[in-house]
């Protein structure tokens, strides 16, 4: 396999004129040689989820709502005489929402949130690839492409471009394990004669 030249994977390219748009490898580097083809049998699904960052956020989250839940059960289960028992079940005599069905909704909420942010990733087949990812709102968004569709692959260790057939880019979102992402997708590509560019990642 050979080694372009060039910088990180590069931004999808402007260009004003309504003409054939260069393709990243004329800009940036060479045709990435790969020794190695693989093709999936139709019923292979490699999915691959978010980065382990971007999770944190929703397992936060998640653990303070459980905390919270728990904080309440121990109230009811306690004793009537211990000082959570008088603010968390006496408390609720004053209130109009109470804790045990607040608790509820807040760990509901939680789980909702962490089943959202899993759903992000992409998901590689035998026929297309996929993107998957949650817009403003939590409105699910799928981008589906298939093999026919791709006429080059262009990725570094850790991020994935698409060069679709009519001239335009398309990139993959981060996902955890990205270089295993970007060797399968290269895999695959060679196999189905697609070119495959290999950008070096900025020093």
């Amino acid at each position: 396999m050979t080694q372009p030249h060039g910088d990180e994977l590069p931004d999808i390219i402007d260009s004003a004129d309504d003409g054939d748009r260069p393709s990243i490898t004329e800009v940036n580097g060479t045709v990435a040689k790969f020794e190695m083809a693989y093709s999936p049998e139709k019923t292979d699904r490699f999915a691959f989820g978010p980065p382990l960052v971007s999770r944190i956020p929703a397992f936060v989250f998640l653990a303070i709502a459980a905390l919270l839940a728990l904080t309440v059960l121990l109230a009811y289960q306690g004793s009537s005489n211990s000082s959570l028992f008088i603010w968390v079940v006496e408390g609720d005599r004053h209130r109009a929402f109470g804790s045990g069905p607040f608790a509820f909704l807040i760990l509901f909420v939680a789980v909702g949130n962490l089943v959202k942010t899993s759903l992000r990733g992409v998901v590689v087949t035998a026929d297309a690839i996929e993107s998957r990812d949650i817009k403003l709102g939590g409105v699910p968004s799928v981008k589906r492409w298939s093999w026919a569709q791709i006429d080059r692959v262009v990725l570094d260790d850790e991020a994935v471009m698409l060069e679709l057939w009519n001239g335009t880019y398309e990139r993959l979102p981060r996902v955890h394990k990205g270089r295993e992402l970007a060797e399968l997708l290269a895999k695959i590509a060679t196999a189905r004669g697609r070119s495959v560019t290999r950008l070096p990642k900025a020093a």
